[in-house]
């Protein structure tokens, strides 16, 4: 008996040392103090026993070592004694932790934060210490990279998608609020599941039976996170603008330029060394008005334009939003409204101007230029249908223009590009003249535009004009802001639009002055290109003929083996004044030959005396 009671005594004890017994000695304690008798029966005396509420263990031992107890004593050492098994840790909700299954979510906004590989790091270690310590077992980690404040982030809808398709796993473990979401629409959408959501840091689980007031709580947590980042995009902006009106692009450098610190500590744009130069030339082959904006691309790929940061070609889009940027030529916009940068332009105002005429003739006639392939293509049609001659090559190298036969069959046979050459530089013969008289009509075409013409002189005083009020414009506007008559905003939107406005029309000015000589001389080299057309004609390229006939030749057709040719004007009046035929309609001026004819009247017709 008492070999045995030594035994209960030691178990007692590990029980005590292995932390089980201090929950028996409390519950000892419970029932004695609510019955007032020992452990064998007898009625408990404080006064002499005061240590039982201390000791109960102890004093019941002790009195069964004196002989005091029975078997019921006995029986009652021995349940406490017995070890028992620990209780199961507990959800929220009652539910047993160990079979829950959970998905875990974290977010940083920046790939510079993740490659930091701190704050991710720091999210998930946090979340799976409360994983584990709730038993929870995480069956998927998702992470995204982006900013909350719009909905379509790549990671959280395939955690969504999961969800959906999992009905067995009810909770979601994230960090807090702000790193789930920044927007209402993804709470609304996160809401409508039927699942526990654990916010670690703010020690809150929510679900559809949480209370009210948690949920209101949550609610204003998402609006606090979604008025963060609205407040810090409009700080963004309203630095961005201030940054504008100083004339600095407060953005990323678009392609051609680089985003660097300047001298006063700013960050400022300035020419890429190595691309700079390929949007040079891609703003001058679209200017020249012979490629389409896929030709464009490609010669601006060969030449090596690529994205900064993948690396990868550059893409039509692309070269189209260059065009359109007025950043290359020293002004931008922003916030619509027009700035004059303080960068340095890559390209001259009157390259980009010359730029969108291009685009915008050709966004209004739905016109693209295509690459010249062919010597005399769109140039013929055929004599006996009127559809268009088309050329075909042979064997990679022979070419053969025949008649398209669109409306129907028709008996022209194939004829070979040269003898179409050689038929065509026949035809151009007709413009031959000699050296005595192509310098007769130089004379009298320069002596002709001596004054400048009135039309020249009204466009001259209408630019004129249109600068001075302008002008007045802006001396005005600078008074009124002087006075507080209207804010600094609405000046500085205004002035920027009427000097830029003005400047137009200073430039538009200065081609007025420099062009006349330059246009008489382009006329005098047309001229000159006609009447030699026949000896050079075999010596240009495939494209170089196709630009010299469509600016010579108005139509012409190929019928039976013959090449007819109508020639444009003035070219068809050269034509006669080479042969000696006067014009059908004679210009008003005095009489005599052709010469005298051709020649816009009498004032400027100085012939030599006889």
């Amino acid at each position: 008996m008492l070999d045995h009671l030594v035994g209960l005594l030691l178990r007692a004890l590990i029980a005590q040392v292995t932390g089980a017994k201090p929950l028996q000695v409390q519950s000892t304690k419970r029932i004695l103090r609510a019955n007032p008798v020992d452990g064998l029966g007898n009625p408990i005396m404080k006064s002499e026993d005061s240590h039982v509420d201390r000791h109960p263990l102890s004093y019941v031992l002790r009195r069964l070592v004196e002989g005091r107890g029975d078997g019921e004593a006995f029986g009652r050492i021995e349940k406490m004694a017995r070890p028992r098994k620990p209780k199961a840790q507990q959800t929220g909700r009652g539910r047993p932790a160990g079979a829950e299954k959970a998905v875990l979510y974290a977010r940083v906004s920046t790939a510079e934060q993740e490659k930091e590989g701190f704050s991710i790091d720091a999210q998930v270690a946090l979340v799976r210490e409360y994983a584990e310590r709730l038993g929870l077992l995480i069956v998927e980690q998702y992470v995204d990279v982006e900013t909350a404040k719009k909905t379509g982030r790549t990671q959280f809808e395939a955690m969504l998608k999961y969800l959906r398709g999992h009905p067995g796993v009810r909770h979601l473990l994230v960090e807090k609020t702000d790193r789930l979401y920044r927007n209402i629409k993804d709470w609304v959408t996160l809401d409508g599941f039927d699942i526990e959501l654990h916010l670690v840091k703010e020690g809150t689980v929510l679900s559809r039976d949480s209370r009210s007031s948690e949920k209101f709580m949550h609610g204003i947590k998402v609006l606090m996170a979604k008025n963060y980042v609205d407040n810090l995009s409009e700080e963004a902006r309203k630095g961005m603008l201030e940054k504008a009106k100083q004339g600095i692009w407060p953005s990323q450098a678009p392609l051609g330029y680089l985003n660097v610190v300047g001298p006063l500590g700013k960050k400022i744009i300035v020419p890429d060394p190595d691309l700079a130069p390929i949007v040079t030339r891609v703003f001058e082959w679209f200017e020249t008005g012979d490629y389409a904006l896929k030709d464009v691309t490609q010669k601006a790929r060969a030449a090596g334009l690529r994205y900064r940061r993948s690396q990868r070609p550059v893409g039509i889009s692309t070269i189209h939003y260059m065009l359109r940027n007025r950043l290359y030529a020293g002004a931008f916009e922003w916030a619509g409204r027009l700035f004059q940068g303080t960068h340095e332009p890559i390209i001259t105002r009157e390259t980009w101007e010359n730029v969108q005429e291009v685009l915008d003739g050709r966004s209004a006639s739905n016109v693209r230029a295509e690459p010249l392939r062919f010597a005399f293509t769109g140039l013929i049609t055929c004599g006996h249908c009127g559809c268009a001659v088309v050329a075909q090559m042979q064997r990679g190298r022979y070419v053969y223009y025949h008649c398209s036969g669109f409306k129907q069959k028709c008996p022209e046979k194939y004829v070979r590009e040269e003898a179409l050459a050689k038929a065509f530089s026949e035809q151009l013969a007709r413009l031959h003249m000699d050296d005595e008289v192509f310098s007769l009509i130089e004379r009298a075409i320069r002596e002709s535009h001596s004054d400048k013409s009135r039309e020249r002189v009204e466009a001259i005083a209408r630019l004129r004009a249109d600068a001075d009020r302008l002008q007045h414009r802006l001396d005005t506007l600078y008074v009124d802001h002087l006075d507080g008559r209207i804010s600094s905003d609405m000046h500085d939107r205004m002035a920027a639009t009427w000097r830029e406005e003005r400047a137009a029309c200073l430039r538009r000015l200065d081609a007025l002055h420099n062009a006349e000589d330059a246009f008489v001389d382009d006329g005098i080299a047309l001229l000159n290109l006609a009447r030699k057309a026949h000896s050079t004609f075999n010596l240009q390229s495939q494209s170089g003929k196709n630009i010299a006939l469509n600016l010579l030749v108005l139509n012409s057709t190929w019928a039976n083996g013959q090449l007819t040719v109508t020639f444009r004007e003035p070219f068809d009046m050269l034509e006669r004044i080479v042969s000696g035929t006067p014009p059908a309609e004679p210009p008003t001026g005095s009489g005599g030959s052709g010469v005298s004819s051709w020649l816009p009247g009498t004032d400027s017709n100085h012939r030599p005396s006889d």
